[in-house]
């Protein structure tokens, strides 16, 4: 298979490659020597990453007045 990068440096990918991934519109992008890999990614919902952090927060015992005394901590000059 055979990919060409157009003057502004983006590349289609295959159809046969893409059939490969359904349902996936991202992909990671690292470079190996001199190889570019790709990797498939699924990109949840915020919704989902806020409730995960909410249910971090709340595992971890934190309330609203230690939030703020952070902030406010964080936000001294010295």
């Amino acid at each position: 298979m055979l990919a060409k990068k157009t003057s502004k440096n983006q590349i289609t990918l295959p159809k046969e490659a893409v059939q490969k991934f359904p349902g996936i519109d991202y992909f990671e992008v690292s470079v190996e020597g001199n190889k570019i890999e790709l990797r498939p990614v699924k990109v949840g919902s915020a919704g989902a990453s806020l409730e995960k952090i909410r249910k971090k927060i709340e595992d971890l015992g934190l309330t609203e007045k230690d939030v703020k005394d952070a902030v406010q901590w964080a936000r001294k000059k010295g």
